[in-house]
């Protein structure tokens, strides 16, 4: 198949997983059985369906797409995802649950917007960065343009409230930056940048405070602030070495809070044990890894960073989802590509490999 030729070893490895997450998520809810107010064929229609169906479609035309088209259509492609993820504020369209607003409804579904802003993001840096990489020493040309490209994503997800996106494409965008050519220099004042920022989120916002402090003591709230991290702790514990089985799992059944969105990964690994979880992070490592690879190869700057900041993305967010389940770092509700509920995150994460596949199809001679 044409799309395959990009790199069969990035497919192949991104297969791996997407069929290894099908079957996770459906274990996983399973738990919702137990759940009225859940409808499980539903879950799984719109997993497999609409996410899988509708991903790979749009996986294939991000394959096919000439890279010179998208490197000239990336600004547009950054407009349209801004307005839409603007959408969730339109009374009517946008949709509140657990006192975020992150969603549009569709009808018979939700989407969330953001995780194609995170796409679009990383096309117009690329597309900023690659005729620049030569001149980010000057501050007036490369630190100060670049703030102001992380302003407006951040200032609409931080108003969501979507911390943990807010600083997935800091991260990513920061990777980037630095790949392009930047000074050291600009390191330290990012890295200040975000610190003050950080403090003045948790000033503002308790519930940020609220999550630092169970990260730190998980115990002291353990039938509130804590009680997930905790559920999770002993699911991915009661696993062992080789686990319960699949669909064994135990904590998916009243327990855990969301068993096929946040809390996934710890549903695995109950059932699948340390080998099984062990397995699944490398896959991840494994498909970040060749992506990297890939951007090296790629023949002009652009592409190299659109395969490299779309690495990072996929890395960054499993990175984010398995270390909360495993309480290195405080909870923050960032789904597990390619695995966690989700039609939306699941297109999303497939057109950043087709995107890549694209970049892999591009290489040096």
């Amino acid at each position: 198949m044409k799309f395959v030729s990009g790199d069969k070893v990035f497919f192949m490895l991104m297969l791996c997983i997407v069929l290894a997450g099908l079957a996770i998520f459906s274990s996983a809810s399973l738990g919702l059985l137990a759940r009225e107010s859940s409808s499980v064929s539903k879950d799984i229609l719109l997993q497999a369906g609409l996410g899988l169906g509708l991903g790979f479609l749009a996986l294939f035309l991000a394959r096919v797409t000439p890279l010179t088209s998208i490197k000239l259509l990336s600004p547009y492609i950054y407009v349209i995802t801004i307005l839409f993820t603007a959408l969730v504020f339109v009374p009517g369209i946008g949709f509140q649950s657990g006192g975020a607003t992150r969603w549009i409804d569709i009808g018979f579904t939700t989407a969330q917007p953001s995780e194609f802003l995170k796409i679009g993001f990383v096309l117009v840096l690329a597309w900023w960065l690659a005729p620049r990489a030569r001149h980010l020493a000057d501050f007036k040309k490369g630190l100060l343009p670049f703030i102001f490209i992380l302003v407006l994503p951040s200032a609409l997800l931080l108003a969501q409230p979507n911390t943990s996106t807010t600083l997935l494409i800091l991260a990513t965008g920061s990777v980037m930056y630095f790949a392009a050519g930047a000074p050291w220099r600009d390191f330290w004042i990012l890295a200040l940048g975000v610190i003050l920022a950080l403090v003045i989120i948790v000033s503002v916002r308790p519930y940020v405070l609220e999550r630092i402090k169970t990260f730190i003591d998980p115990s002291a709230n353990s039938l509130t602030s804590g009680y997930q991290i905790q559920q999770s702790l002993i699911a991915i514990g009661s696993g062992g070495l080789l686990g319960r089985g699949m669909g064994q799992s135990v904590g998916k059944f009243n327990y855990l809070p969301e068993p096929d969105g946040d809390s996934i990964f710890a549903v695995f690994a109950e059932e699948a044990g340390f080998v099984g979880s062990f397995i699944l992070i490398a896959l991840f490592l494994a498909l970040s890894a060749r992506g990297i690879v890939i951007s090296g190869y790629s023949q002009d700057l652009f592409g190299g960073l659109v395969a490299l900041g779309l690495s990072f993305l996929i890395i960054f967010q499993a990175f984010i989802n398995i270390s909360a389940m495993l309480g290195i770092i405080p909870l923050t509700g960032m789904p597990l590509p390619f695995i966690s509920r989700g039609g939306t995150a699941l297109v999303a994460v497939l057109i950043m490999c087709g995107l890549i596949l694209n970049v892999a199809s591009n290489k040096k001679a």
